[in-house]
């Protein structure tokens, strides 16, 4: 079994310092127990627009300053990993979710006001766009792990739910989302049996090689801390494990395995996800200490 070694652990904190957002290197500090996470909701604050939205680039892949549904989730997850979610950016986040969700009680993938702003190509949508699994499940599965209680959520839920049980064959980001929501939605019956349904379906989205190219989607990319819901055998994430502190690159960082469309969002891809990377290496047990 392998970990990351202290000049490992270096070479990425250097690469954090060379390319790295501000909010990626202090979520870097916190992760190593250095830093404050009153620093990190400071920064993550900048992102947050008038209306409780987020936008800005938290997501790098969209440009523009207006708030959209996906932001919202990357804005999720870091409040998950600082365990935050009674900071008043949640309200507010949710009270901006409850202006555009669909009848159907989902938010969309994204809102047709990102084609006014510079944004990756596959960024599109129609002028009425549906509610989707995509930001929807993730949101509502953190927001019941975390007890928060706001009037967008048990419609999220029950759109979640329904698309999750009208669901037959997934794409790899569909997976992901659905996996978020069943790991943590309180219903727990319920969930274990869809995840049963389900498992088959998720399992065929997922590269089970590590050395996999183009845009592959890995084990630990469904599981990036230890979890409840038996999707991988043990053997399987500690191969996954081993393979990841061999993907580390010679600068010290991680790197994306899907199209970099302008040079600057490859520097801002790297620093978020060699801290995503850190943080699950740090899941398992697999940073020295």
């Amino acid at each position: 079994m392998k970990t990351l070694t202290a000049d490992a652990l270096a070479a990425a904190e250097r690469y954090l310092m060379l390319n790295a957002r501000l909010i990626d290197r202090l979520r870097y500090e916190r992760l190593m127990g250095a830093g404050s996470p009153d620093r990190v909701l400071a920064v993550l604050r900048a992102y947050q627009n008038a209306d409780g939205g987020f936008g800005n680039a938290l997501e790098p892949d969209l440009r523009g300053p207006g708030s959209q549904p996906e932001p919202v989730e990357v804005a999720f997850w870091i409040l998950d990993e600082l365990d935050a979610f009674d900071d008043p950016m949640v309200t507010g986040a949710c009270d901006y979710l409850m202006t555009i969700t669909t009848g159907d009680g989902g938010v969309p993938f994204v809102l047709p006001s990102v084609r006014a702003t510079p944004r990756a190509p596959w960024w599109e949508t129609p002028d009425d766009p549906p509610g989707y699994l995509i930001p929807t499940a993730s949101i509502a599965g953190l927001l019941h792990e975390h007890k928060v209680a706001h009037p967008w959520l048990a419609p999220a839920t029950e759109f979640t739910w329904a698309a999750i049980e009208a669901t037959t064959e997934v794409q790899p980001y569909n997976a992901r989302a659905i996996v978020n929501f069943l790991e943590r939605v309180p219903d727990r019956e319920r969930a274990h049996r869809e995840f049963a349904r389900l498992r088959e379906a998720i399992l065929a989205t997922v590269a089970l090689d590590p050395d996999a190219s183009g845009e592959a989607h890995f084990p630990l990319d469904f599981a990036p801390e230890p979890g409840e819901l038996p999707l991988f055998a043990d053997e399987v994430i500690e191969q996954h494990l081993d393979a990841l502190i061999d993907q580390q690159t010679d600068d010290g960082g991680w790197v994306p395995n899907f199209p970099m469309w302008t040079p600057v969002v490859a520097h801002e891809w790297g620093g978020f996800l060699t801290v995503e990377r850190l943080k699950t290496l740090k899941a398992y047990g697999r940073l020295t200490s």
